[in-house]
Order: C-alpha cells, then structure tokens, then sequence
C-alpha cells in the first residue's frame, strides 16, 4: 500500500465506483451491462434480466425516531423497485438482508419485513431469500432486486441525443421537505415525552419521505403510447445529479428551464416557511423516486398528453453544457449537489445542500 492515502470523501461514492471498477471486462457472453446504471443487464435468452441492489444504514440513511419500522421496510423494497422500472422493466424478485444490533426485538423485525411483505404485494415481486447476520452499528438492510425487461428493450443513462426532449414524472422536493419537517419536530420533542408533532397541512411531505411509489404508472403510459425513452434514470439524489449522469453517460449537455421544474404547493410553503431556495430543494433534494427521462423530439404531442409528466426542457451538444435557464433568462450552470453520503463523514446525517 502506498504511503500517500486519499480519503473516500475525496472522491465521492460515484467518484469511488468509477475507481474501484475501472477497466473491469465481462467475461460471460450474457454480461451486456456492468456497473454505471440503475441496473447491471444480463442476457437471456429472449428476455433481459435486469440487477440492481441498495442497501440502508441506520442514522446514515434512516432515523428511526421518526420512521416507523413498517414504512422503513416499505420504502427499503420500493426504491429498488424504481431502478428496475427506470430500466423500462418489471421487478419479480427480491433478496432481503438485514444487520441486526441486540436491541431489536423479534417484534421490531417482524414489523420491519411486514412493510417488505406490502410492498412486494402491491406491487406483485416474490421475496426469495436472503440472509441476517449481527450488527454492532444499529440496523443495515440490504436488498436486491430482479427484474425483467424485453430482448434489448432496456432503456440505459447512455442514449440521449441532441434536441431530445427532458421529461419529468410527479413533482420534485417533495421528499426533502419531509425530511426537514420531520427533522424539525424531533428537534422540538427534545425533553417532551408527551410531544405531539405538527403535520398538519404538510401530510404530502411526510408521506413523500416515509412512503414514496415506485413510477410504474408512467412505464406503463410511456408503452402504451408508443413512446420509448432513449434514455432514463430515477430521481433518488436530486434532479442535478441525475441529469448530469445522463448527460455524462450519453456525452451530451442539457439546458432545463426554473419555471418548468414541477413543484408542489405543499413544498413551496415548507420551503417560505424554513426560508430555504425552494428551486435548490427540487434540483439537489433527492428521494423523490419520479423518473427523469428524453425523448426523441419528434414524441412532443405524444407527451404533452400524458398524466403527470412534464417537459422541462432539452439535449444539447455536449460543448455547451449543462444549465438551467432562469426565470429572467440567464443560465445558471448545473452543479451535482444532491446527497451523497460518502462526501462527509459517516456519523453526519443526511446533509443535503
């Protein structure tokens, strides 16, 4: 081992991946994608079989004095649900493991994969194994989930092009702002055990954060009406950062406009309310679970008719960047903001500029 040493944060967890897996080859014919997407894609036969895997750590990615054990489980199932349909594809199984302290009762961890078991039945996936084994650092879940999309259907980060269209499911920061709410009334509960929190008129933030909905619903409009994304990825670190891996992936830049990004009123009022840049919650807040997709130009009508997607605005060449166009017209450059929990130290809580 050299003697000179770089810290992790350094580099960042994606900064991190490229390092470790750099000039990695595949050496199974089946391999047709690796690491650099939502999901590894292994061929077989006339179907793709579609890989993906999260794993989330207590008090890095959770606090379980205000997320309750059942809608942990919940959401540690959904969002790997969401990379799989970030593929175009369908979830069918998952592998569930789990790091257990001995403070946890066989109650809490029956509690915990109950919320597992929903998800997994609303959203028709089998749980087909997994493995437990002991934690010294509080709980740590870690699933995997597979998937299926059709021979060569997959829609990967890498196929954007020039004057593609930038499409948007749902509405964004949403899921931060719940965050900040329930951050906030642990504060104030400090000392009062008979603390009551105030949610009241903000129920959208908390359920955005504790209970988010994998997009399947935009999967199935996008097929049914003859629209293939030429590229796509889930909105789990912010929408920054995610368009920036896709404009990294496909080698191309971006222009998107203030106005156009979807907010919710429920969020802008957090935001007044906790005096913070309501526009820096939705590009950087992240955990929003909507999918960020491009279309071929040509899809314009074909979109502007769907549900619950907008276009905020379009593929560049790869020289001009990435920005957003302001409300008074100026660009303002694109900056990979969202979370990311390799950057600071472990003991920190989610620290989302």
């Amino acid at each position: 081992m050299s003697e000179k040493q770089t810290e992790i944060s350094q580099l960042g967890e994606f900064g991190l991946i490229d390092r470790l897996t750099e000039g990695l080859k595949a050496v199974h014919e089946g391999t047709a994608k690796g690491v650099g997407d939502d999901c590894a894609i292994l061929h077989y036969n006339d179907v793709d079989i579609l890989v993906t895997t999260d794993m989330l750590l207590e008090n890095v990615h959770f606090d379980l004095t205000y997320v309750p054990l059942k809608h942990l489980g919940y959401k540690s199932a959904i969002v790997n649900f969401s990379d799989i349909y970030a593929m175009g594809g369908t979830p069918k199984q998952i592998t569930v493991s789990l790091g257990v302290s001995s403070r946890f009762t066989v109650e809490y961890m029956t509690e915990l994969y109950a919320g597992i078991r929903i998800a997994c039945e609303e959203y028709g996936v089998d749980i087909v194994g997994g493995d437990t084994c002991a934690s010294r650092q509080g709980l740590v879940i870690s699933i995997t989930c597979i998937g299926e999309a059709p021979k060569g259907q997959a829609v990967q980060r890498s196929g954007a092009h020039d004057t593609d269209l930038i499409c948007v499911s749902g509405d964004l920061g949403a899921a931060y702002m719940g965050l900040q709410l329930l951050e906030r009334e642990k504060v104030a509960s400090a000392g009062q055990p008979d603390f009551v929190p105030d949610f009241a008129g903000k129920e959208y933030l908390v359920e955005r954060q504790l209970k988010p909905e994998a997009r399947r619903d935009i999967i199935k409009a996008l097929a049914e009406n003859g629209i293939r994304p030429t590229s796509m990825i889930d909105i789990s670190d912010g929408l920054s950062s995610e368009l920036m891996h896709i404009c990294k992936e496909s080698n191309c830049g971006c222009r998107i406009y203030e106005d156009r990004i979807p907010i919710d009123y429920q969020t802008a009022v957090m935001a007044e309310e906790l005096n913070m840049n309501l526009v820096t919650a939705a590009l950087n807040g992240g955990e929003d679970y909507e999918l960020l997709f491009t279309v071929p130009l040509t899809d314009h009508d074909k979109v502007e008719k769907l549900e619950g997607v907008k276009m905020i605005g379009y593929i560049t060449k790869p020289e001009l960047g990435e920005a957003m166009i302001t409300r008074d017209g100026s660009e303002f450059p694109l900056k990979a903001q969202g979370w990311n929990p390799l950057a600071a130290p472990q003991s920190d809580k989610k620290d989302k500029e």
